[in-house]
């Protein structure tokens, strides 16, 4: 069963348009968004670039604001939020996984963790992060002396250290080879399943669309289309 049958929406989004002014050109990233993420979901936001990926998943984030339109979490309207009351929405909700890792060089895997379980209301262990990822061995090594997919792993284990409600994952095997992105997606998908998070993975691998309970399509800033899986494929059967 798939956890979009449920009855009431993580997040509603209703005619979102993201305008980005530059100079006298205007551009319309996002056009006329209506969206519903329910719990548990694992949802793939497909598209080239340029398609509103990432300005979608910067307004889920409360990174930014749409020009026009609403976004509730839960019963927050997120888009009349002060600049502090998203901050504590990210800190508190909110698990981020970029392309690039942002690990901090002179720290340990265990340290770069530790660093979002200091500032989380009820985080789990950092080592207990590292572990559900499979990089309990690994605590005490630097970002140099990892893979680039172990690193991408310890981003992971730093996201949902603090137990996010949404987890938000741009291009997260962009930087990697095909086994290594893999094996990453299956640590998201794991994470999703045993936390319970709301995933979004944006990405322009259609390979990777195999993976979700829904495929939202996005093109010139609008939804394309969408897609249910009714049977989700593990990573290690996608055909990339």
């Amino acid at each position: 069963m798939l956890p979009t049958e449920s009855p009431r929406a993580i997040f509603s989004l209703r005619g979102v348009d993201k305008i980005y002014q530059m100079g006298e050109v205007h551009v319309d990233a996002l056009r006329a968004i209506d969206l519903d993420l329910h719990a548990g979901e694992f949802l793939v936001l497909l598209g080239a670039s340029g398609s509103g990926k990432s300005s979608l998943l910067n307004i889920l984030g409360g990174l930014d604001k749409p020009t026009r339109g609403s976004v509730h979490y839960l019963d927050w309207e997120l888009t009349q939020a002060s600049d502090d009351e998203l901050t504590r929405f990210r800190r508190e909700h909110v698990g981020f996984v970029f392309q690039f890792y942002n690990l901090i060089p002179s720290l340990s895997a265990l340290e770069n963790v530790e660093l979002v379980t200091e500032i989380s209301a009820a985080p789990m262990e950092a080592s207990e992060a590292l572990r559900r990822v499979g990089l309990d061995t690994r605590r005490f090594h630097f970002p140099a002396q990892l893979s680039g997919g172990e690193q991408q792993r310890v981003a992971i284990a730093r996201a949902i250290a603090k137990r996010p409600d949404i987890l938000l994952c741009d291009e997260p095997t962009g930087a990697l080879d095909v086994a290594t992105g893999r094996l990453v997606l299956d640590v998201l998908a794991q994470a999703n399943a045993e936390l319970g998070a709301v995933t979004v993975v944006i990405t322009h691998n259609a390979a990777i669309a195999g993976m979700a309970h829904r495929v939202i399509s996005l093109g010139s800033g609008r939804i394309t289309g969408i897609t249910r899986n009714a049977t989700r494929l593990p990573a290690s059967a996608l055909a990339w």
